[in-house]
C-alpha cells in the first residue's frame, strides 16, 4: 500500500454530519498527527470561516487550526482578486462569504457590480435572487463558490449552493464559473497551501462527485469513504472508481499507523 505524505480532507460528511461527528474522525486527525502527516480540511462550506470551522472542529474533539483549513469562499475571494483587484462584487452568501471577499480587499455592492458571487445563503430571498439575475443580465460574470446540489446534515441531505445557483443560471442562462470541488481552483490552492508533491496526496471524500471527481480531475489520488452523500450501493455504477474505498475511517487507520507514533491517539 502505497504511503501519504499529505491529506486533504472534505468536512461534511467525512468528518461530521451537521452537528453530529462521524465515528472515527477525532482518531483518524490523531493518527495523522502522531506520523506528522500535514493535513488540510478542503471544504465547499462557505457559510464560515475559518475560525469558525475550527471552533466547531474543536467541539468534536479533531484538532486544527485556521492553517488547516480551506474554504470555498477563500478559494472564490483569492480567485477573484486574481481577475481583479478592486473588483465589485453583489454577494449572496452567509458571513463566511462576506468575511473572505472583505479580506481579499474586494468591494461589497448592492449594484453595479462586476461579479454577482453566490454561495450557501439560508436566509434566501426572491429578492436576492431577482437582483442577482438583474445584475447578471447587465453584464456582471456569475461566480459560484460550489456547485454541491445537497449537502449532508443530521436531518438527512438538505438544498446545496447547486441548487441556488441554478434559479440565477437558469433564468438567465448564464454559465457560473463554480470555484469549489471537483473544480481545479480550488485543489491548486489546497495544494500549495498543504505544500506537499501532488503525487504524495491522496483526496478524502464522501461525495463522489464533488471530493473524489476533484482529486481525479487534479490528478490525485483518492479515498472515498461511505459515510455522508454517495452510499455504497452507487460504487459499481462509477465509471472511474476511486484509488481507494473504505466504509469509514476507521479501515483505513492500519494505513496511517504502520507503526507506533510519539504522540498520543485519543479515542
Amino acid at each position: 500500500m502505497k504511503t501519504y505524505k499529505g491529506y486533504l480532507i472534505d468536512l461534511d460528511g467525512t468528518m461530521y454530519r451537521g452537528n453530529e461527528t462521524i465515528d472515527a474522525a477525532s482518531s483518524f486527525i490523531y493518527a495523522l498527527q502522531a506520523k506528522d502527516i500535514p493535513y488540510l480540511f478542503v471544504t465547499n462550506n462557505s457559510s464560515l470561516t475559518q475560525e469558525d470551522i475550527v471552533k466547531k472542529l474543536y467541539t468534536m474533539d479533531i484538532p486544527s487550526t485556521p492553517d488547516h483549513v480551506m474554504t470555498s469562499s477563500i478559494a472564490t475571494a483569492k480567485y477573484i482578486r486574481k481577475q481583479s483587484e478592486n473588483a465589485r462584487c453583489m454577494v449572496i452568501g452567509e458571513h463566511g462569504l462576506f468575511a473572505a471577499l472583505k479580506k481579499e480587499g474586494l468591494q461589497i455592492v448592492e449594484d453595479h457590480c462586476d461579479y454577482v458571487v453566490i454561495g450557501i445563503d439560508r436566509h434566501i430571498t426572491y429578492e436576492k435572487l431577482a437582483k442577482a439575475c438583474l445584475a447578471v443580465r447587465q453584464g456582471a460574470q456569475l461566480i459560484s463558490t460550489n456547485s454541491d446540489v445537497a449537502i449532508p446534515t443530521e436531518r438527512g441531505l438538505v438544498p446545496g449552493n447547486g441548487a441556488l445557483t441554478s434559479v440565477v443560471s437558469v433564468s438567465t442562462g448564464a454559465k457560473p464559473t463554480f470555484i469549489g470541488k471537483p473544480e481545479p481552483i480550488i485543489m491548486e490552492q489546497s495544494l500549495a497551501m498543504l505544500n506537499v508533491a501532488k503525487k504524495d496526496v491522496i483526496m478524502v471524500g464522501d461525495n463522489y462527485d464533488t471530493d473524489i471527481l476533484a482529486g481525479i480531475r487534479s490528478g490525485i489520488d483518492t479515498l472515498m469513504v461511505f459515510t455522508g452523500v454517495t452510499p455504497f450501493s452507487m460504487y459499481e455504477e462509477l465509471k472511474v472508481k476511486p484509488t481507494h474505498y473504505v466504509k469509514d475511517l476507521k479501515e483505513w487507520m492500519p494505513n496511517i499507523l504502520k507503526e507506533v507514533g510519539t504522540k498520543p491517539i485519543q479515542n
